[in-house]
């Protein structure tokens, strides 16, 4: 069976939500927008499970060639990425150290994102533009001070991203990673939402990226330094999680930067980030333009 996928989508200039299905795209915001403008208000009325249920119901409203995929969640609160998140990522800055402590982590804006078939920008600034795969856990109700116990009862779906990075920008500072992380379109977050439903969708997930065909990273979601509801934990310690929220977890070994010489991506270069049971996110490279 094919699991539910909610997507938020374009048609015409005007943006969209609905059901990705076998016979096309099911428009729910035709048929919800006065109850739910958006995804978020979707996720955060805790009623994904109900839309993709209705969807089922009704025929096709576009052809999947006619949409034009945008990131699932319009303008969350928080995009929180975490770093260094995989045994061999740890070990692969070569610097002798052990496993963190505590989890490394930064804000991406809106901004830095496209959807799924969407190129990345690679930017007139640096060449250094790299790609990292990752699985996103986004919430789905509000939570501060959340235990590891409950942890996952806040998740309202699963989807991907390519945390794609600007290597040079990143190393600017002493302390942080911000510039190098938010350059406009040089990452994506989709295709679409896959509702979630239990621990075990997401306990073992093999996560893979490709580029040009090649497979640079391959890892499975078992291996985290810091599991899913730790991440929860920590996070909500500090701030409120709210509807919408994203967290992306880590990227695996195989980055371009840790190749030598390194392999940063480059314009006609198609990266694909693959999941067991939430698909593959899409996105060719093209230079800024200016």
């Amino acid at each position: 069976m094919i699991p539910s996928r909610i997507a938020t989508f374009a048609v015409n200039g005007a943006t969209k939500y609905g059901a990705v299905t076998d016979r096309g795209v099911v428009d729910l915001s035709a048929r919800w927008a006065k109850d739910f403008p958006t995804l978020r208000e979707v996720i955060a009325a805790g009623a994904l499970n109900r839309l993709a249920e209705d969807a089922a119901r009704h025929p096709a409203d576009h052809a999947i060639e006619a949409v034009t995929w945008l990131p699932p969640i319009p303008s969350p609160e928080k995009i929180i990425c975490i770093g260094v998140n995989y045994p061999d990522r740890n070990a692969e800055y070569k610097d002798g150290s052990d496993a963190p402590k505590y989890p490394s982590m930064f804000l991406r804006n809106p901004r830095s994102f496209v959807g799924h078939e969407t190129p990345l920008v690679r930017p007139k600034a640096s060449a250094q533009l790299d790609y990292e795969g990752e699985l996103v856990l986004v919430i789905g109700k509000a939570g501060r001070h959340i235990t590891e116990r409950d942890a996952l009862g806040h998740v309202a779906g699963v989807t991907l991203c390519n945390e794609g990075t600007i290597r040079d920008w990143v190393r600017h500072a002493k302390f942080n990673v911000t510039q190098g992380k938010n350059f406009d379109s040089t990452g994506s977050l989709g295709p679409w939402l896959v509702p979630y439903l239990s621990e075990s969708q997401i306990a073992d997930v093999r996560l893979t990226t490709k580029v040009n065909g090649e497979t640079r990273q391959d890892d499975r979601t078992s291996r985290l330094i810091f599991g899913f509801r730790y991440l929860i934990n920590y996070i909500s310690t500090f701030t409120t999680l709210v509807p919408g929220d994203v967290i992306v977890t880590g990227t695996p070994t195989g980055a371009g930067a840790r190749f030598d010489p390194p392999r940063y991506l480059k314009p006609g270069d198609v990266i694909e980030v693959e999941a067991d049971d939430i698909g593959v996110l899409r996105n060719g490279v093209i230079d800024e333009v200016t």
